[in-house]
């Protein structure tokens, strides 16, 4: 038998599930709704040795992020924690700047206590506007830049699910606002395989 591997899953709507599922945080103690309209639901399909802990919140912005994460993350005591934030800050137009600053603090805290970061890329949504595509494009240079620089790990979940021909939008949506199941998929198999090339697993 395979060793188990923690996973924390924090973030906003793309990591709780939105629209499909509510996350144990927002409906305790398991969540509500379809649970194939997760990521976790997709990485430990692929990896049952794998147990991936979605701490999603839907709207929540970085910041509020980053205030739970001592509570939702560092207690659990994992080995990785998968980091997606940003989307609603840019959503209400804060700077880039703000965003960056919280995932810096996140991804410091957890490399403090012995925990590995993946970082993941905001993930696009239909009524972003030129400026908020901008500064989502901004942000996610920065977040893969950032990676590559500290070894840490990279998952870009906005090439996974957005729409090849129009890179600010999703390829499939319930709503405009997030990917539907076939979405959700798709990044639980990019961060999946992002963990795999790390070396925490392999192919079954």
């Amino acid at each position: 038998m395979l060793p188990r591997l923690t996973i924390v899953g924090i973030g906003d709507s793309t990591t709780a599930g939105t629209p499909g599922f509510h996350s144990p945080l927002e409906a305790p103690p398991r969540g509500r709704g379809n649970p194939e309209s997760q990521y976790s639901y997709w990485m430990m399909a692929a990896h049952p040795e794998w147990v991936v802990l979605n701490r999603g919140v839907n709207g929540q912005r970085s910041d509020e992020i980053l205030s739970r994460f001592e509570r939702d993350v560092l207690k659990e005591r994992p080995e990785v924690v998968i980091i997606l934030a940003g989307v609603n800050d840019i959503f209400q137009g804060y700077p880039a700047s703000f965003v960056k600053d919280n995932l810096c603090a996140m991804y410091d805290l957890a490399e403090g206590n012995h925990i590995r970061a993946v970082a993941a890329t905001v993930l696009p949504y239909d009524i972003a506007g030129t400026s908020e595509s901008r500064v989502m494009a901004e942000v996610n240079g920065w977040i893969e830049a950032e990676a590559r620089a500290n070894s840490r790990i990279f998952c870009d979940t906005n090439l996974a699910v957005r729409d090849p021909e129009r890179s600010n939008r999703l390829a499939s949506t319930a709503d405009g606002l997030h990917p539907d199941v076939a979405g959700y998929r798709r990044m639980g198999n990019a961060l999946a395989a992002a963990l795999v090339e790390a070396g925490y697993s392999s192919n079954k």
